[in-house]
């Protein structure tokens, strides 16, 4: 019998949980949200989000270089957020200094 896995993340993805930030103060996930998913999924490697200063050439700096590259192919696939200064994508960017 195959086992099943279960769709979703796996933890609660509303705001309210504590898990997200709100889309003007960035975007993304919280410190206690990558701990939950953690818990969840256990042998995960998510980070929070790069967003202080980094040395150049650090894992930091390559994250961050990382992330900003495939949100920019995220910003092409999806123009109408693009366009949008206030959209969880242009925020998130922000947020890492893309």
């Amino acid at each position: 019998m195959a086992t099943t896995r279960k769709k979703g993340m796996g933890i609660k993805t509303s705001v309210k949980s504590g898990n997200f930030r709100k889309t003007k103060a960035g975007a993304g996930m919280t410190k206690k949200g990558v701990a939950a998913y953690r818990r969840a999924n256990p042998g995960s490697k998510l980070k929070t989000a790069v967003t202080g200063k980094v040395k150049k050439g650090s894992k930091a700096a390559k994250r961050r270089k990382s992330f900003c590259a495939r949100s920019a192919g995220q910003m092409k696939k999806f123009p109408k957020a693009a366009k949008n200064p206030n959209s969880r994508l242009r925020q998130a960017r922000k947020r890492w200094k893309c």
